[in-house]
């Protein structure tokens, strides 16, 4: 009987313990007390379950597209991260998204993401206010700010770019000719990490957008030919007549706001929803949807420091995810 007994209890104990949550690695309070915090989600939600910010005042719940998305185990914040197939998406409709709806001449954003990306190929998006419309020479997109990544056309191949939009369609020239494409974006000297965690960053503060891999400004100048910025808009049109630099990159003229009176036959499809690892994008929506975890992600109203970013990144504690 005794050995019966002391069997079933090594067995109990060797078992694996069912129902206890997962342990998150990082420091969610450094976020939360962050000045100037609008959202953070933290992905410790179930599958089908809306993606709530915690410690602020409004709750932006994110709502699923294409279906329930996977909770997996490990993460920052929460213990646990949202699990992206490359096929489903994450939104707050344009008309819910409060504060979230950062825009205006003098406007100032900062976002913060712990990721783990994988297939740079396919994947684009982290989140933001970014619909760009049906493609080249498109002007009816409004896209506001966005954190983004891979965009070779102006230099910004596998990198982090960070994008900011005045005119919310294609980007114009200080004589108001139009470029192609929206063309204004800090881009950095290194590759955004794949299959590995890390902490991607961007500051805006109404001037310079300045884009940060794992905590640390990523400087990078302009070289105009090889990062194919020589037409006059890059290489004179920024302070004083000089460049606009890679990062950080000099914008200066605000962030798109959308008035569904003075854009109603310009932008018929009206403002962008706030997404999450996917954008509107010649014509689609899942076309460069990212496949990857989200562990945590936060937006701000104002520029953050160096050392704020930095502090951010060592929340996250990266280094204890698996």
């Amino acid at each position: 009987m005794m050995m019966r007994s002391f069997v079933g209890v090594c067995a109990l104990l060797l078992s694996p313990v069912v129902g206890l949550a997962a342990e998150p690695v990082g420091n969610p309070a450094v976020v939360e007390k962050m000045p100037g915090l609008v959202a953070f989600w933290t992905f410790g939600e179930k599958a089908g379950e809306p993606r709530a910010s915690r410690g602020t005042p409004n709750k932006h719940e994110l709502i699923e597209v294409g279906g329930p998305i996977a909770r997996a185990d490990g993460g920052p914040y929460s213990g646990y991260s949202a699990e992206f197939n490359g096929k489903q998406y994450l939104k707050i409709p344009y008309a819910q998204t409060r504060d979230l709806n950062i825009a205006g001449p003098k406007a100032a954003v900062s976002m913060f993401a712990v990721v783990r990306i994988i297939d740079l190929k396919q994947s684009r998006t982290i989140a933001g206010m970014w619909s760009e419309g049906k493609g080249r020479d498109d002007d009816s997109g409004t896209r506001q700010y966005a954190m983004l990544m891979n965009m070779p056309t102006y230099g910004g191949n596998r990198q982090l770019v960070p994008h900011i939009s005045a005119e919310g369609g294609v980007t114009r020239r200080a004589d108001g000719s139009a470029f192609p494409w929206c063309a204004d974006y800090a881009a950095t000297r290194k590759e955004v990490p794949e299959e590995q965690w890390c902490t991607l960053a961007f500051t805006y503060d109404g001037a310079y957008i300045r884009a940060y891999i794992n905590g640390v400004l990523d400087a990078r100048p302009l070289d105009p030919v090889k990062d194919k910025r020589n037409d006059r808009y890059f290489t004179s049109e920024g302070p004083n007549g000089k460049d606009r630099g890679m990062n950080p990159y000099f914008h200066g003229r605000g962030i798109f706001q959308f008035d569904p009176e003075k854009h109603k036959t310009t932008k018929p499809d009206g403002g962008s929803d706030f997404t999450v690892a996917a954008r509107f994008a010649v014509g689609s929506m899942l076309k460069e949807a990212t496949r990857g975890k989200f562990g945590g992600l936060a937006v701000f109203n104002r520029a953050l420091s160096d050392e704020e970013v930095l502090k951010l990144h060592e929340s996250a504690n990266v280094a204890a995810l698996k």
